[in-house]
């Protein structure tokens, strides 16, 4: 008895002494998350919906990896008031080799509440510019200078006077910096080679968040990556200027098809689709809208070109009116590059348009002059078996139909059962000739 209570004794000592152990070994939760492209409503919901999950699942940190040339300024606003209402914090990193947190990617680092860049990045440039990318009016232009720099006062404040300078230069002189030199004033927490070196520094790591201050515990902590969603995808998608060019294309395209040929619902259809994605697209980019003149006024040429015996004139002029509209639209002057179209897809596809309208030009071309197959008029030539005697009238089967028939001009009365030709219609009834016939030894053929 005394060995049993010995025994039980030294289990529940066991026990003891290895909770502590096993509380020390439970790893903390990093959620990573990745932004590599414009800011536009998509990444905005993409960063919200990860807060609202590493919440639930009480992650220690959201790392943000990040490489961006910019965007839109509202999207930005509502990402940089969801980061900073966020429980858990979150570090933005500007990573890999090369990336850029350029224009509001500048402050949405700043936003982070721990920030850090893998070497070899850059971040800055974040001078606003209107909606088209044009530059703004000067009343309007110091409006929002002021407004951005007062944002990155504010959130650069804790990192010092040097960090404050250069945040308000990179909004009022468009000036970038590599990530040694945003370290070095403090702009930046950390320069990281990879994320396992960003989570060996930030562990212990102090932050400041609306919930008050907190150290980091990120040793040997457990990565979860969460990546966009299909629908996140397909709205990031829906914002390439080059994506949204092709949309549009094909949209307007099926839509004079569906015009110039009603009754079917395929080109109608696809037309429609097509049209509402790229209206997605174009009430995010940076747009010039007197460019969809020009591209309607192209395919309206490439139209009248298979109406009109131009022989191609039409569609030469449609798509040189084609390639304008899509850089009227797209490329007008201050346009930031990377919300630009591609020249060569604008050119590849107005040739493109302009081919198969050549061709459906030639296909109308071909069936007007292709003599008629069917109807009345093509009866001329084809031949029949006379059902009564015919002199000079009587009735004729050609081919299932009864017709009325006549003798033609010069010819002999015709019997009944033998073999006629048309030679041609006048009004209801046929004119016809006997049909002379050949015995070549394998039964009676038409004499040639």
């Amino acid at each position: 008895m005394k060995s049993f209570r010995l025994l039980l004794t030294l289990i529940g000592l066991s026990l003891f002494a290895l909770q502590p152990v096993q509380a020390q070994n439970k790893s903390h939760l990093v959620l990573v998350q990745t932004i590599d492209g414009p800011i536009t409503p998509a990444t905005q919901e993409y960063l919200s919906r990860g807060i609202k999950i590493a919440g639930q699942r009480a992650a220690e940190i959201i790392i943000v990896q990040l490489n961006t040339p910019g965007g839109g300024i509202d999207a930005m606003n509502r990402m940089v008031q969801d980061m900073r209402a966020s429980r858990v914090p979150i570090v933005i990193y500007v990573s890999p080799r090369g990336a850029w947190a350029g224009s509001a990617g500048t402050v949405i680092t700043l936003a982070g509440h721990a920030a850090a860049m893998a070497p070899e990045t850059a971040i800055g440039a974040a001078s606003p510019v209107g909606a088209q990318g044009e530059n703004l009016p000067t009343t309007e232009q110091t409006k929002i200078t002021e407004i951005m720099k007062a944002t990155v006062r504010s959130l650069a404040q804790r990192r010092g006077v040097e960090a404050v300078k250069l945040a308000e230069e990179t909004i009022e002189k468009a000036r970038a910096v590599s990530a040694d030199e945003a370290h070095q004033v403090g702009l930046v927490d950390f320069v990281a080679t990879d994320l396992s070196d960003l989570l060996k520094q930030l562990d212990g790591f102090s932050i400041e968040t609306a919930h008050g201050r907190r150290a980091l515990h990120t040793a040997g902590a457990t990565v979860d990556y969460l990546p966009m969603t299909l629908i996140e995808q397909l709205l990031l998608m829906l914002t390439n200027p080059n994506v949204v060019f092709l949309l549009m294309s094909i949209g307007v395209q099926a839509m004079f098809i569906e015009l110039s040929s009603p009754g079917g619902w395929v080109a109608g259809f696809i037309g429609a689709v097509c049209l509402a994605l790229a209206a997605y697209g174009l009430g995010i980019l940076p747009v010039n809208w007197f460019g969809l003149v020009f591209l309607v006024i192209a395919f309206a040429l490439f139209i009248a070109d298979i109406k009109a015996p131009t022989h191609g004139a039409l569609t030469a002029a449609g798509i040189g009116a084609f390639i304008v509209g899509a850089l009227v639209l797209f490329n007008s002057p201050g346009t930031p590059q990377f919300q630009r179209v591609s020249l060569p897809l604008v050119i590849l596809v107005a040739i493109i348009s302009g081919i198969l309208f050549a061709i459906i030009i030639g296909f109308a071309l071909r069936a007007q002059r292709a003599p008629i197959r069917t109807g009345r008029e093509s009866l001329a030539g084809h031949t029949g078996i006379a059902r009564t005697n015919i002199a000079p009238s009587g009735q004729v089967q050609v081919g299932s139909e009864l017709w009325s028939a006549e003798l033609a001009e010069g010819q002999k009365p015709i019997r009944k059962g033998e073999w006629i030709e048309v030679v041609k219609i006048t009004g209801l009834r046929l004119k016809v000739k006997a049909l002379t016939l050949r015995d070549d030894g394998q039964g009676m053929r038409n004499k040639s």
